[in-house]
């Protein structure tokens, strides 16, 4: 696996030519920003498709930079990783971007993340729980006793997992057996009749879950507004997972979507910043083609749900697009 994923490294890692630069920087800008490594999470998940496109268009905003994707666990990872200065931008859940700027040690952060940077405002992750139809699951209650995985350690996944349940009178305990697993891994195990459930944070229309309905016959588990409101985290709103999202979803489902958002640290320089904001706007229809989830992401959204300061680089673009003061 190790090689498979260096393989995949040195495939998506981009030189843009000199001809494709959409903006006119100085040498020096270029010059300070000579990588920028994309933080992004599984490779099943939404995080890395949408990384892979976004390399490929910041590969030409930089022409002088090497662009580069590296898979990670994710959310907690990718946020201390850009503390540490290995990684010049990343993806994250927004709750997870709270609890590292505080500190949280139980969310996986030792000291608070103080260098971080918000970048933007992305689009949605829907909290998704899936469990095969033969394991009689249908509710929340109903997950008491049976098999279930949370996701990677202290993942975005594993702590929207940590909320909901308890939301919902839950522990970990109350299970016959938790697995912490990816969710390509996850969906596996659910095909081998080894796991009933998987609880999966991401866009709608996940690959993962999409190969799992597709295998086997699924049900996705209502999230009750009631338990939104016990989760006692503004980061968590009502949402709906549209009919016919998955195969065999036949109706509408009521469940969680928390905001994820691409951020970067104070020590990238503040030209590399504009041109990667820019750029991503300026491309929504590339990053559409590569994840139907980029269909949430909105110019006029992109500066709210956060207390991080924003990078001046990103300051600077969403003011001359006049949504930032």
């Amino acid at each position: 696996m190790q090689e498979i994923n260096s393989l995949v490294s040195r495939r998506v890692l981009v030189l843009g030519a000199a001809g494709g630069a959409a903006f006119a920087f100085t040498p020096f800008a270029f010059a300070q920003q000579k990588f920028v490594n994309v933080l992004t999470g599984g490779q099943s998940g939404v995080y890395y498709p949408m990384g892979v496109a976004l390399s490929q268009i910041w590969g030409k905003a930089l022409p002088d930079a090497k662009v580069t994707v590296q898979s990670t666990k994710a959310s907690a990872e990718n946020l201390n990783l850009l503390q540490a200065g290995r990684g010049e931008i990343a993806f994250t859940l927004g709750d997870a971007l709270s609890d590292g700027w505080k500190g949280d040690k139980e969310a996986g952060f030792a000291a608070p993340l103080t260098k971080l940077r918000a970048v933007a405002g992305i689009y949605s992750n829907y909290i998704q729980i899936v469990a095969s139809v033969d394991s009689g699951i249908k509710t929340l209650a109903d997950l008491k006793g049976k098999r279930i995985s949370v996701g990677a350690p202290k993942s975005g996944t594993e702590l929207n997992a940590r909320a909901v349940l308890k939301a919902a009178g839950l522990a970990y305990s109350d299970f016959g057996k938790v697995e912490y697993l990816p969710f390509g891994e996850s969906v596996e195990l659910m095909k081998n009749r080894q796991l009933d459930v998987t609880l999966q944070s991401a866009g709608l229309g996940v690959a993962s879950i999409r190969d799992l309905s597709s295998s086997v016959p699924i049900v996705i588990v209502p999230i009750p507004a009631e338990v939104v409101a016990k989760v006692g985290d503004a980061a968590y709103q009502p949402a709906t997972i549209p009919a016919n999202t998955y195969t065999g979803q036949a109706a509408d489902v009521p469940t969680i979507a928390i905001k994820n958002f691409l951020v970067s640290h104070e020590g990238v320089s503040n030209d590399a910043v504009y041109a990667m904001t820019k750029s991503m706007f300026d491309n929504l229809a590339t990053l559409v083609a590569a994840h139907n989830a980029a269909k949430g992401i909105k110019l006029e959204t992109a500066t709210s749900g956060t207390a991080v300061p924003f990078h001046p680089g990103a300051v600077k673009f969403y003011r001359e697009a006049g949504v930032m003061k």
